[in-house]
């Protein structure tokens, strides 16, 4: 057994994160560190785990953890690694974007690995810092990393994504809010949107000068889930588009290619991504379908942490959808 700390563990990353560890047959939850909620009952900001477990917020933080998860607000992660020294042996694992590109992967002495086990398993694996992608960058970098590899991104790639509400975090807003969301689609921060940034530069690592990504990121009226389309000239046949991601994702424990049309319902609550391929003419359509809080954000750092540890890659991640 290895003890676990979850630091800012009242949002939504937070309460999935205590959901996957407390059935995890190789972690105990040492501590889940909040300022806003010491010392009050983990369920009474996710009610979801009532009769799971008794443990309670603390204000206090275990510095000799062997895992801690950073389940801040981006940049406040730093901010907290300079007031909180923990021991050489914790390892790490941020999900704000504080760590993800090039230029901030070294903090102090430490050395962040971007954290998407189908790009870098094996570094992730020998790693004691983890950078965990964003939910919008997993969803994308998974549809096109094969095409990457292939040397075949010669032209523009147009996005296009809708992401659930919860991906906005805990706290309400006014583009969140029920009657705001609810009926209602948007886009923002088009062309533009703060993941192309570790997008482009996890393309780069396997394609020199691809084509520029034309993202388009959308809020939908949902709570979770991400379903992203991507669209660009492709010359080969559609089969030879299917065993080109077949091949690449064929020691993916959670991604998965199939030849049926996919629908969000069938990863939400999963740690899952499901790939679908079209071709139209010359124009190749792969949509990505995944879970923000789980592929995209939680289960994906537990994905890491088992890892790190050398546990089975799929340890307490075999989450089953609710399709119906």
């Amino acid at each position: 057994m290895i003890k676990a700390g979850v630091i800012g563990g009242s949002g939504y990353t937070g309460g999935e994160l205590i959901r996957i560890l407390l059935n995890h047959p190789k972690v105990e939850i040492d501590f889940v560190f909040s300022t806003t909620r010491a010392d009050k009952e983990i369920t009474t900001a996710h009610p979801d785990l009532l009769g799971l477990t008794d443990l309670k917020f603390t204000g206090k933080v275990n510095l000799d953890v062997d895992v801690v998860f950073l389940c801040l607000g981006h940049g406040n992660s730093t901010k907290f690694l300079d007031g909180n020294k923990f021991s050489d042996t914790t390892r790490i694992i941020d999900l704000s974007n504080d760590f993800r590109l090039n230029k901030d992967r070294v903090y102090e002495t430490k050395e962040f690995v971007y954290g998407l086990p189908e790009l870098k398993k094996e570094s992730i694996s020998h790693a004691k810092y983890i950078a965990n992608p964003g939910c919008f960058a997993t969803a994308i970098e998974l549809a096109l990393l094969p095409l990457a590899k292939a040397q075949l991104l010669k032209a523009q790639v147009h996005v296009n994504a809708v992401t659930g509400s919860t991906g906005a975090g805990v706290s309400p807003s006014a583009t969140t809010h029920f009657s705001w969301r609810n009926g209602n689609v948007s886009w923002y921060k088009p062309f533009t949107h703060q993941h192309l940034g570790e997008i482009n530069e996890s393309i780069a690592s396997l394609q020199e000068k691809p084509g520029e990504i034309m993202f388009l990121p959308m809020r939908g009226n949902f709570t979770r889930g991400i379903m992203a389309t991507a669209y660009t000239p492709f010359e080969g046949t559609l089969e030879e588009a299917f065993t080109l991601y077949k091949d690449f994702y064929a020691h993916a424990k959670f991604t998965q290619v199939t030849q049926e049309p996919i629908n969000l319902k069938q990863v939400v609550n999963t740690n899952q991504c499901h790939i679908h391929l079209h071709k139209h003419n010359d124009v190749l359509l792969i949509t990505s379908a995944i879970d923000n809080l789980l592929k995209g954000a939680s289960g994906q750092a537990v994905q890491n942490m088992n890892l790190m540890f050398g546990f089975m890659e799929s340890e307490g991640l075999q989450l089953k959808a609710g399709v119906f």
